[in-house]
């Protein structure tokens, strides 16, 4: 088995580890996967989302996915994460430099990427533009709940908007 092939197997491990709440363990095999090569970005994505979700260390997540930004900024799924960990902490100008960085990666969900967006304008009060990326969101999700939700989302900021 080669050392890809194997790091591999150990992040879906990981990934295993996660999903049934064995967080520590989980961790621990990640934490590995970094000892053993340093340059397998994917790991840190995964350890950042350990320490940002379930361990609410916001500091050593945004560390970790920085991390796996540098080593493999071609891997969609740090964008999510990163995205999100943004939108919490409401880093705005920092969440529009990322997702806009993110619309140019290869294999990214563009309809996740302009959701991010439009929750990103509707938290800022902007509710103009989260609609328009709602729109945007809807109508490039070929996915029936992806499309539902981003028309109750519109539907949300119009009422919103009534308030003003």
């Amino acid at each position: 088995m080669d050392h890809l092939t194997k790091l591999e197997e150990l992040l879906n491990q990981a990934n295993g580890d996660i999903k049934n709440g064995n967080y520590e363990v989980a961790s621990d095999t990640l934490e590995e996967i970094i000892n053993t090569d340093p340059n397998f970005g994917k790991a840190y994505n995964h350890l950042g989302y350990l320490y940002e979700v379930k361990f609410k260390d916001f500091e050593k997540g945004e560390t970790l996915y920085k991390l796996c930004l540098e080593k493999s900024p071609l891997y969609p799924s740090v964008y999510y994460n990163y995205a999100i960990l943004l939108s919490t902490l409401g880093r705005y100008d920092d969440l529009a430099e990322l997702l806009d960085r993110a619309m140019n990666i290869p294999g990214i969900t563009k309809s996740t990427i302009y959701n991010e967006y439009a929750i990103m304008y509707e938290q800022q009060g902007k509710l103009d533009e989260a609609i328009t990326h709602y729109k945007k969101c809807g109508l490039h999700t070929l996915d029936k709940n992806t499309l539902n939700r981003a028309k109750e989302s519109i539907e949300r900021c119009n009422l919103k908007k009534e308030l003003l």
